[in-house]
């Protein structure tokens, strides 16, 4: 069956630096459906063979080494433009009917991806309906959707109601890019088919549970978003409880969209709401040294740029096991990574010939560079039985072959021409995120918010945070990738 791929908001970053360089290594690598068209949409002035040239010089940049002159010839005349502005009707009926025109008779899927200001994704949902073009009687229509999908729950709720409008359940990809990454989905493989973990995974050998996205830049031109965002929006909202649902929720009666996306929802619906003094004493926000003197923010401005949250997750597998949630702007280095801290040994059979004790650590790479690392007790040589920590690493970038590690958008577009939304997060599951987010933000923005705290540029968050953490008996893994790609 032939598809069609429609990029609304073609002449931005997004399509050019991510969505063109993912498709085309697809299609390099045989793996996009036979006839693929894709059509950019945006009201910049484009005839196809400009727009053409100007992503071949752009896809050249992106993909590097694997960039081939003789199969971006044959992947270019797949490309089309199409102008439009999401603002009027009319450009979507001209869209509809240069769709026909491009297209095969018979059945064609299509997908939508909005690559545009999440400001317009209800406008240009209701336009694709009062056009037509979600009319999937002659094949299948999805519409892939960015984030943020809402800015808070409220939003969220408006967001899915006019979505629901136009499109069913079913037809909706709400893309959350590290969803895509090989570690992440590897989670599932290394949980559910590896009877030396999965045994281990829950309250009677794990002590707690680290999730931290750290990023190495600061805030920079983008500023004017972070002002309206901060952190817990912007990374903590969607990417963190994302790697916390996976982490955290059962095994799925058998490997479908539904079941995977139903135990990460009970995920959600497990974690214990705060209230009262819990959002001082189980979270702590920071903004770095900087942050007032870039440009566009208010020199009063209280948005954080940093934020560690305890959850606890009330159900039979996880009680009394915290998972940490920590995220800033301007820290030590770029790194993804979940830590899974497993307890103490119960009895410390070697006495005082071994060192100060260190339990075991499981360290699961997301980024930069994807992997495993096992921390455990090993014999120092030549000594009377001292120990010493040591570890056993797994990099995916060795078992890659030749092709490397692709990148997460290459996987998602595949499985959203496929009609896989396992790696795509559902209505109810977006509702329950922020559900949990919203209360932060309002103790955060409240009186009696917990003190923002300024930290150096360079380290891994506010001094107060290291304390925060020792005050409960435990420490941050603070370690730049133990991986290297």
């Amino acid at each position: 069956m032939a598809h069609t791929i429609v990029i609304f908001g073609a002449s931005g970053d997004l399509t050019s630096r991510k969505l063109i360089p993912a498709i085309y290594r697809l299609f390099q690598k045989k793996r996009l459906p036979e006839g693929t068209q894709i059509v950019g949409v945006s009201r910049s002035a484009f005839e196809h063979e400009a727009w053409r040239e100007q992503l071949e010089v752009t896809t050249k940049k992106y993909v590097g080494d694997a960039f081939n002159d003789s199969v971006w010839g044959a992947f270019r005349e797949q490309i089309f433009y199409q102008p439009g502005d999401i603002q009027e009707e009319s450009d979507f009926h001209k869209l509809a009917d240069f769709l026909k025109s491009i297209e095969p008779e018979g059945p064609v899927e299509r997908v939508y991806y909005l690559s545009t200001k999440p400001q317009l994704y209800e406008k240009a949902i209701a336009q694709l309906g009062a056009a037509g073009l979600n009319d999937d009687s002659d094949g299948d229509r999805r519409v892939i959707i960015e984030k943020p999908f809402g800015t808070d729950l409220a939003s969220a709720k408006a967001l899915n109601i006019a979505t629901h409008r136009v499109f069913r359940e079913d037809q909706v990809y709400r893309i959350d890019h590290y969803l895509g990454k090989e570690t992440v989905q590897n989670l599932f493989v290394l949980r559910f088919a590896n009877s030396i973990f999965e045994p281990l995974w829950n309250r009677h050998f794990i002590d707690h549970v680290q999730i931290t996205v750290a990023e190495e830049v600061p805030v920079g031109r983008r500023a004017g978003y972070y002002e309206t965002a901060g952190v817990l929006r912007d990374m903590v909202q969607n990417h963190l409880l994302q790697l916390m649902m996976i982490t955290a929720m059962e095994p799925p009666a058998r490997f479908d969209a539904d079941l995977v996306r139903d135990e990460k929802v009970k995920v959600l619906h497990s974690v214990r709401p705060k209230t009262g003094g819990d959002f001082a004493s189980e979270s702590v926000r920071g903004q770095y040294e900087g942050y007032l003197q870039e440009e566009g923010v208010p020199k009063n401005s209280q948005t954080e740029t940093f934020t560690a949250v305890k959850l606890h997750v009330d159900n039979w597998r996880w009680q009394g096991v915290p998972f940490y949630l920590r995220s800033g702007k301007a820290m030590s280095c770029r790194t993804t990574q979940i830590v899974i801290q497993f307890k103490e040994a119960p009895h410390l059979l070697l006495g005082s010939k071994t060192r100060i004790p260190t339990a075991n650590q499981l360290v699961i790479q997301v980024q930069p560079a994807e992997g495993i690392q096992l921390h455990f007790q090993t014999k120092v040589p030549d000594t009377e039985l001292k120990t010493k920590l040591s570890s056993l690493d797994f990099r995916f970038q060795q078992d890659g072959g030749q092709e490397g590690m692709p990148d997460s958008y290459q996987r998602l577009l595949l499985d959203a021409m496929n009609g896989d939304a396992s790696l795509f997060a559902r209505s109810d599951e977006v509702e329950l995120a922020w559900g949990i987010i919203d209360p932060l933000l309002a103790a955060w923005r409240s009186p009696a918010s917990p003190p923002l705290q300024v930290y150096p540029q360079g380290e891994w968050g506010p001094q107060e945070c290291t304390q925060w953490m020792t005050e409960q008996g435990r420490q941050w893994f603070d370690v730049c990738p133990v991986l290297r790609g």
